[in-house]
């Protein structure tokens, strides 16, 4: 049903990498094994490439928000503005990337960003960027994101084998974790300091790069399967796709009420931090700094673990790791103590996110990926918005703990009703498609 090594057996874009030599050569075998093919190497360098600009954003966004504007309404909104393309536009970005050459539909909207960005850094060079501009840029480039993060995800499996897909993914949380997480925002505000528009500019030249890197993949001809419908029709296709099919269903599902625990407790924890941990700035940037390098810790296990534990064991420990987070971390007072709870949920992050990607490629067929892909999409930001809203009402009524505990009765009621479902789940792919 997915792209597997006959549908990329001799594939341009995914023909192998030639044979490494030396001792940097068998480092990047060791990283980048040859069988996952040239192609998919030019999509990671992209990955990395963009990755790292919008890290640079992530943390110039904010700090350029500031900069015009005192009022919270409008400090709110920029984040909002940067939430609400995937619920707007997630569903139609999974119709493109089925419907069209997703190479080029990766490289039209990433131009896209480069033009909005380039344009955004010389406003502020000029001094000519209002807040009305710099959030509607800010909104522009989450948009074009959306299409071109769904569409980037979408091109994995057509390049690389069914079995190697959990390695790949593994590859691409890397660059994720390391460089969107991790160096890219200090390095962000660093340039922030020099220059206001600095970042921004910088953030545009490696959109760029990671353009004229994807450029470069040849992917595997496939002619249309299906007559070319209305839009929602093919919407509605990827959307009853997903209900009909148990195992994606569950998955979907868990991943959405899992955002809704998760945003409801991670919306507030500037003032966790603050307020029940007493850490100032720094300290607050320390915990999620933490939980980056947890990241890379999974990274660095995650070929031992899924060698030596099922993809369905990964993900019900993972879900368990992160019910008693919420717990621990309502509990505790240390910071100390919730600075080791945030390396261990860091390293859970990447180890289910990559799970649960890879369990939904290999199940979805070719050419519903970027619908499928979509809907999951939808899942993950509709649960951050609901879970932030309700972590807010939450932390205003009762105290900056109870979003925690809210996440924490939350999780663990899910946990026990998709317990047993979660031993079918990692076996999708053996399922019979449902009918389209």
């Amino acid at each position: 049903m997915t792209a597997g090594p006959e549908a990329s057996t001799g594939a341009p874009g995914t023909a192998p990498a030639p044979p490494p030599r030396g001792a940097a050569g068998r480092l990047v075998e060791r990283l980048l094994p040859a069988r996952l093919g040239t192609g998919f190497r030019w999509v990671l360098a992209s990955s990395w490439s963009t990755n790292l600009g919008d890290g640079l954003l992530l943390a110039a966004g904010p700090l350029l928000v500031a900069s015009r504007t005192d009022d919270p309404f409008l400090v709110a909104l920029a984040a909002l503005l940067t939430w609400l393309p995937p619920l707007l536009f997630g569903l139609w970005a999974g119709v493109l990337t089925d419907r069209l050459d997703r190479r080029r539909l990766v490289v039209t909207v990433n131009l896209v960003r480069v033009g909005v960005l380039a344009a955004l850094a010389a406003a502020v060079a000029l001094d000519a960027a209002p807040i009305a501009v710099v959030l509607a840029a800010l909104f522009l480039v989450a948009t074009a994101e959306t299409f071109a993060d769904n569409t980037f995800s979408a091109l994995v499996p057509t390049l690389v084998a069914r079995d190697d897909l959990a390695i790949a993914n593994a590859r691409m949380q890397t660059a994720f974790i390391a460089l969107n997480q991790l160096a890219g925002p200090p390095l962000g505000a660093a340039l922030f300091a020099v220059g206001h528009a600095w970042p921004v500019a910088a953030d545009a030249l490696l959109v760029a790069a990671g353009v004229a890197l994807v450029a470069r993949v040849r992917l595997p001809e496939r002619a249309p399967d299906h007559e070319r419908s209305h839009v929602l029709a093919d919407v509605a296709e990827g959307v009853r796709w997903v209900w009909h099919h148990a195992a994606v269903r569950t998955l979907v599902l868990t991943i959405l009420i899992f955002n809704v625990t998760f945003g409801a407790a991670f919306s507030v924890l500037v003032l966790y931090a603050q307020e029940r941990l007493g850490l100032g700035e720094v300290g607050y940037g320390l915990l999620t700094t933490t939980q980056a390098i947890g990241g890379l810790a999974g990274i660095a296990a995650y070929g031992w673990l899924t060698a030596r534990v099922s993809l369905a064991n990964l993900l019900r420990v993972g879900l368990v790791i992160e019910t008693l987070t919420h717990l621990a971390l309502a509990l505790t007072t240390q910071a100390w103590l919730a600075l080791g709870i945030f390396f261990v949920f860091g390293a859970h992050a990447f180890v289910w996110g990559a799970t649960s990607v890879t369990v939904r490629q290999r199940a979805v067929p070719h050419r519903l990926q970027g619908r499928v892909g979509s809907v999951n999409l939808v899942g993950v930001f509709g649960g951050l918005v609901l879970g932030a809203g309700i972590g807010g009402a939450l932390a205003q009524r009762y105290g900056v703990t109870a979003p925690f505990w809210f996440a924490f009765a939350g999780s663990a009621v899910f946990v026990v009703l998709i317990w047993r479902q979660l031993r079918h789940v990692a076996h999708a792919d053996e399922q019979d498609a449902p009918a389209g």
